[in-house]
């Protein structure tokens, strides 16, 4: 069994630059997980860049916060509740057009080296909004 919480949480934004950071929950790096589990906190105004992944499924359940979910050639809203499920090959984007921050709990099976990528960018703070929502999740 491994417990973790939300103190323990090592942050990461991938690039420099990226308007997203994520809060590592479950990796194959530090867990030896089959899939990674990661806290997604967009800033406002924020977005991912257009990504697919050639084997795994993405899964975002959005915590707080609202957003919109770009798949397929179709926008949709995304709020607190909501779950999406993107199947290996589909090009996606997320975004936060604000005004606060959006906090998706997501979800990679199988890894697809995405735990590595997100713990080899900067470390981050997590500030005391973001603590709080991930203590009420």
């Amino acid at each position: 069994m491994i417990l973790k919480q939300a103190r323990d949480f090592h942050a990461f934004r991938i690039a420099p630059n990226d308007s997203n950071y994520f809060a590592c929950l479950f990796d194959p790096l530090t867990d030896g997980a089959q899939f990674t589990m990661v806290v997604e906190i967009f800033a406002p105004g924020g977005a991912t860049p257009p990504n697919t992944h050639q084997r795994a499924q993405e899964v975002f359940f959005v915590l707080a916060g609202h957003g919109i979910a770009k798949a397929h050639g179709k926008s949709v809203p995304i709020g607190p509740g909501d779950a999406l499920m993107l199947r290996p090959g589909t090009e996606h984007v997320v975004e936060n057009p604000g005004p606060g921050k959006l906090y998706c709990l997501t979800t990679m099976v199988p890894d697809e080296d995405f735990a590595a990528l997100i713990r080899n960018g900067t470390p981050v703070s997590l500030d005391a909004e973001d603590l709080a929502v991930l203590c009420r999740a």
